[in-house]
């Protein structure tokens, strides 16, 4: 039996975009009021498992920036672990963050490291946690997969 969810599948398209610029928003909007990498980034686990349940595991795992989760959650390691090397090379405790700006001639852009901290913390909460809920939702297909198999042999 194939329990399709045709309004779930045509809405997922739009509202998974959606999602993702929600999550950039409260990734974005961390440095002065609550929010940040890991909230982003479990707000961007939600688009991944909305698309999972809409078009199937692979299919959500495909849709990640990577193609894999685990590759998402590695480079957000290496992200994070990257922000710390200026300090570092600067002399300074590891993670001791540097802040600058960049003079755009009508205006000056402020940029830290703590922003690239935040972005390798939203990638590796994104990818960790879509890979653990995605394996999760595809045995649940596997088993729904089985479950017609037995009930064909009845």
């Amino acid at each position: 039996m194939n329990r399709r969810l045709v309004i779930l599948e045509s809405v997922s398209g739009p509202l998974y975009w959606v999602i993702l610029a929600a999550s950039l928003w409260v990734l974005l909007r961390g440095h002065n009021e609550p929010g940040g990498g890991f909230i982003g980034g479990l707000v961007a686990v939600s688009a991944s498992v909305l698309w999972a349940i809409a078009k199937g595991s692979d299919a959500a795992a495909r849709r990640l920036p990577t193609g894999s989760p685990v590759r998402l959650a590695a480079i957000g390691v290496g992200v994070g672990a990257l922000s710390g090397m200026p300090a570092f090379f600067s002399g300074e405790s590891f993670l001791t963050h540097w802040w600058g700006e960049i003079p755009l001639g009508f205006t000056e852009f402020a940029v830290s490291t703590v922003l690239l901290f935040d972005i390798g913390v939203y990638l590796c909460v994104w990818g960790a946690l879509a890979g653990y809920a995605l394996a999760l939702l595809a045995l649940g297909e596997a088993d729904d997969g089985g479950d017609a198999t037995e009930e064909g042999r009845s």
